[in-house]
């Protein structure tokens, strides 16, 4: 803690001769090594506190504590006018805008711990004691003063109100924060507008957005004039030109377009192509309705979704959707509006390039520090390949009922045969393949046992046996502080290959009818590597088609001969 010390006179003297003025000199206090030259023109009120090198020009401070090496400049008005806990403990109404999921946002939330809050609405013994724990972070947080780190540079502002401000941050050309704490490394830019706020670590608001009661997570991006309301935003996503209301945007969640709305959902590792839209608002109960779009799922430029719905993992959205369908358990999916109807192809993302390029990128693009998050970025994982053996067991009721159907009909969408049959071919060979990877890592430890159902928590893959234990424990009161509950996750994700490791061999237990031997599961590795060679043959043809001639249309728009487009074509695409 810097030591703060009272003004000289003759420092109160060459303070005013730079046109400085305040409030009352006595209630200004400056750091052992403070120089006079520090402040220029500007005007202190109430309590303020200067640390070293900390300097201040043609700016209002009020009821604030500038940290070490910091420069205020040309700010209007950096203020703490009442008591306040800096956007901790604000309500934000996510998923569902009426706020029957409203969660409490503050410095130190997770994905994990925002999921539970906003999904467990059926434990509310549970909900009582993280409501409680949040009570107690609030209180710490509350001061009458209000706070700029260490290395801040915040330039051009206008109006900073009840804001709790951490090292190195950057603002410039902001237009009003008002009840916002920002964490270490925050960059909020010229004219942003943002009430009850809190941006975590790396975060970045640019360039004309407007935020509204909202959490932006580690690393996350919003910025050339979006706007957001009423939602949560988790590691490394990123948005910019539309709009989200009363949104779960998990980790890597990105939107690029204008005039793109998410609204009332949860997202993770989403993408929406332009003009992507939904509606939760049936004109009978009012916006009550919410959508869930699981881990991967891309919306096409133009798709629209009427909430109610939800899509399984990794599902390709094309066209317009109205009829409430939930595919959950048909992940890796196309869902295509064919004569106003919604049409599903099971498993045909299994052979996109572009689901490969998706996984393979996002760790690459994982610039977190702290990594307060949980996230499992593996493509072969309990949660994905349990619902494929659902798919599998789906499909083949399906065709069981009527094998001469030429369209089956399942949870709203339609299913021709043809896609159905692709679809088991690809669900078949997925499995194997994830059998295979989990099995070759890890290791069987009775302390660690994955049996049952998994969910995937904001980017966590956990059993819900673990969720629920968890839980009980926050229950009992065993976990107090939001920092326990997290560590419980961490430990979870420590030894996740374990886990992992343990539910596909109980799966391939049932299916051989006994406990394998250690010959059959090398089978099962070695049949494992060899799926998922069949499948990386497939993705790459479906690239290779992606980047072969047939796709030069347009290139080479001023050359006379096929070997000057053919080059044109390679050196903007990067290919040999």
């Amino acid at each position: 803690m810097t030591p703060f010390r009272t003004l000289t006179a003759e420092q109160i003297a060459s303070l005013e001769a730079l046109g400085n003025t305040a409030e009352d000199w006595s209630q200004v206090r400056v750091s052992e090594d403070f120089q006079p030259f520090q402040l220029q023109q500007s005007r202190l009120e109430g309590e303020v506190r200067i640390g070293s090198e900390a300097r201040i020009i043609h700016s209002r401070v009020r009821n604030c504590q500038i940290g070490e090496g910091s420069l205020i400049e040309d700010v209007t008005a950096l203020e703490c006018r009442h008591r306040s806990s800096f956007g901790n403990g604000v309500g934000v109404a996510t998923m569902n805008e009426c706020g029957g999921r409203t969660v409490r946002i503050f410095d130190t939330m997770s994905a994990q711990m925002a999921y539970v809050m906003a999904l467990y609405r059926h434990r509310p013994q549970t909900l009582a004691a993280l409501e409680r724990m949040i009570d107690r972070r609030v209180e710490e947080r509350q001061s009458e003063i209000g706070r700029v780190g260490r290395n801040c540079r915040i330039v051009g502002a206008r109006f900073l109100r009840e804001v709790c401000i951490g090292d190195e941050v950057r603002i410039d050309g902001a237009s009003l924060l008002e009840n916002a704490t920002l964490c270490d490394g925050v960059e909020i830019g010229v004219d942003v507008k943002a009430c009850d706020l809190i941006a975590a670590e790396g975060a970045r608001i640019g360039n004309g957005s407007t935020v509204e009661r909202c959490f932006v997570g580690e690393s996350c991006i919003l910025d050339k004039g979006f706007t957001a309301a009423e939602s949560l935003f988790f590691a490394n996503s990123h948005c910019e030109n539309g709009e989200a209301a009363s949104i779960f945007a998990g980790p890597y969640t990105v939107s690029h377009h204008k005039s793109s709305l998410l609204i009332a959902g949860m997202f993770s590792f989403f993408n929406a192509g332009s003009g992507s839209n939904q509606s939760n608002h049936l004109f009978k109960s009012g916006a009550v309705h919410q959508s869930v779009h699981l881990r991967g799922c891309k919306f096409a430029s133009g798709a629209y979704i009427m909430s109610p719905a939800l899509e399984g993992a990794f599902t390709m959205v094309m066209g317009h959707h109205s009829y409430h369908h939930d595919t959950s358990a048909l992940p890796y999916s196309y869902l295509i509006e064919k004569e106003g109807r919604s049409h599903l192809m099971p498993g045909a993302n299994l052979a996109s390039y572009g689901a490969v390029r998706d996984i393979e990128k996002w760790p690459a693009r994982d610039h977190r520090k702290l990594k307060r998050d949980v996230i499992d970025f593996d493509e072969y994982n309990p949660y994905v390949t349990q619902a494929m053996l659902d798919a599998v067991n789906i499909l083949h009721t399906l065709q069981e009922q009527d094998p001469d159907a030429e369209v089956y009909t399942y949870n709203k969408t339609l299913i021709r045969a043809a896609s159905l049959q692709r679809g088991l071919k690809l669900y078949n060979k997925a499995i194997v393949a994830a059998l295979g990877s989990m099995l070759d890592r890890g290791e069987s430890n009775p302390r660690h046992n994955g049996a049952g159902r998994w969910i995937d928590a904001a980017g966590q893959y956990i059993t819900r046996q673990a969720m629920r234990e968890i839980l009980d424990a926050v229950d009992r009161g065993e976990l107090t502080d939001p920092t326990a509950v997290d560590n419980r996750f961490r430990i979870f994700d420590v030894h996740y290959d374990d886990y992992a490791h343990s539910w596909a061999l109980q799966v391939y237990a049932s299916l051989l009818g006994h406990t394998p031997t250690v010959g059959e599961l090398n089978d099962a590795i070695q049949a494992g590597r060899n799926a998922h060679a069949a499948l990386r043959e497939m993705t790459d043809a479906d690239r290779r088609r992606d980047c072969s001639l047939d796709m030069a249309v347009g290139y080479g728009l001023d050359c006379d001969n096929e070997e000057d487009r053919r080059r044109d074509y390679f050196a903007v695409r990067g290919l040999k």
